[in-house]
């Protein structure tokens, strides 16, 4: 049974379309990747299935009373509560159900009617249990420690939370709300491998409807079903894991280059024949042959997938020793956030040691750790904008840094992408 359809819905901002003609169908227990490139109105499609922007063209059908949940790329969640207030809140009716069953338990010392008065709170802690009254406590326990909050963050306020941190706790909220369709929007920019991990395993149990937007192909692979392709302004579908539509769109390209190609050597003869016999003793067969080419559907090449090749190169040799340290301590003087309410401690907050290490000229490092165990901080004192607590880190001869954070906060979003290179005075 379907919970969503789609028909002939097109999107356009001013002259540009973004897609057009885009037909679809939500099944009760569809698990659904959704990719294309950058730009092609992924994040407008799946505002426009949820309601939240209109199309230019066709019609959304929803289920009637169907419970969404939506996780943004940059998601606002103003709340006053704590973290864990803010999981309870998601589970309103069934605490008041726990009070009115306490306010029950309390009545039985004094009823007149003892047995009528077990008999109603028998009923109440019945449907107490079967809305799972004794578990939501866990559930959300489970939920907060697999997305990499520990009991410390229970009693700090939303508002102190950082951006992934405020992400992730939103994701949180959606998991134990359980809507019918679960949308999400890149919801693992901001998990480590172990929340990663775990949440591929949530989600593989998930038994509702799921519509992800990723381009985590590893993360797709484990959790979709079915993966839509929005490209060159059309949706197509296809069935199986990410590794799965990988293959059959290899194979459809093939397909329909083999289909593009037939069809330019028939309409490469019909020209022939109409441009040697139309003026001759088969003039009439070449009309003819010319108006069925003029009416002839023609087969669209398949679009070369852009592919982006970066050469990064430099007229300035660097030495051979690019990064060093003897050893240097990672952290702050004082951060909000070092007291459980996220008051600033006024004191030191040491992250790490890092202990001896040296890169040289032509080497990848990947940097892992889990949430909060001060990775960005460390790229920060790289940088040099923190400096160690103890220590020294050094940079090598002639070397030239180049740093992209997590957030996009330099750049002047009242500029074009052209005015913002050029703005850099690097180019």
């Amino acid at each position: 049974m379907s919970i969503v359809v789609g028909q002939g819905l097109g999107k356009y901002y001013g002259a540009q379309d973004v897609f057009e003609n885009v037909e679809f169908s939500i099944a009760r227990g569809d698990k659904i990747g959704l990719v294309g490139p950058n730009g092609a109105g992924k994040t407008t499609l799946l505002r426009i299935i949820l309601g939240l922007e209109e199309p230019s063209r066709g019609s959304v059908f929803r289920a009637r009373g169907l419970r969404l949940g939506y996780l943004p790329q940059k998601p606002s969640f103003p709340s006053g509560r704590t973290l864990k207030e803010e999981m309870l809140s998601v589970f309103a009716s069934l605490r008041a159900q726990e009070l009115a069953l306490q306010a029950l338990a309390d009545e039985l010392a004094t009823a007149q009617d003892p047995r009528a008065a077990m008999a109603r709170y028998a009923e109440a802690e019945q449907r107490f249990a079967l809305a799972g009254g004794y578990t939501y406590e866990s559930r959300i326990k489970y939920v907060l420690r697999g997305l990499g909050f520990g009991p410390e963050y229970d009693d700090w306020p939303i508002s102190r939370l950082s951006g992934g941190q405020v992400t992730r706790a939103l994701l949180a909220k959606l998991l134990l709300q359980e809507p019918e369709l679960l949308v999400l929007d890149e919801p693992t920019n901001y998990l480590d491998l172990e929340a990663l991990g775990w949440l591929e395993s949530y989600l593989q149990e998930w038994p509702h409807s799921l519509l992800v937007v990723s381009h985590d192909r590893y993360f797709l692979d484990k959790v979709v079903s079915k993966v839509w392709e929005l490209n060159h302004g059309s949706l197509e579908v296809y069935r199986g894991h990410y590794s799965s539509y990988v293959e059959q769109k290899r194979a459809r390209l093939e397909r329909r280059q083999r289909e593009y190609e037939e069809q330019q050597r028939q309409i490469a003869k019909s020209e022939e024949f109409i441009r040697r016999y139309k003026a001759g003793q088969r003039s009439k067969e070449a009309r003819g042959r010319e108006k069925r080419l003029q009416r002839l559907e023609r087969v669209e090449p398949p679009r070369p997938e852009r592919t982006l090749h970066v050469h990064m190169s430099t007229s300035l040799r660097a030495g051979d020793h690019v990064l060093m340290s003897d050893g240097a301590l990672i952290g702050f003087p004082g951060v909000a956030g070092a007291c459980k309410n996220g008051d600033a401690a006024g004191e030191q907050r040491v992250l790490f040691q890092t202990g001896e290490f040296l890169i040289l000229r032509g080497h990848r490092v990947a940097l892992l750790g889990a949430n909060g165990s001060g990775k960005t901080t460390f790229l920060r004192t790289i940088v040099g904008q923190i400096k160690p607590l103890a220590g020294q880190i050094r940079l090598g001869a002639s070397v030239r840094l180049g740093y992209l954070p997590q957030t996009q906060d330099w750049l002047d979003p009242n500029k074009t992408v052209l005015e913002q290179l050029l703005a850099s005075g690097d180019i």
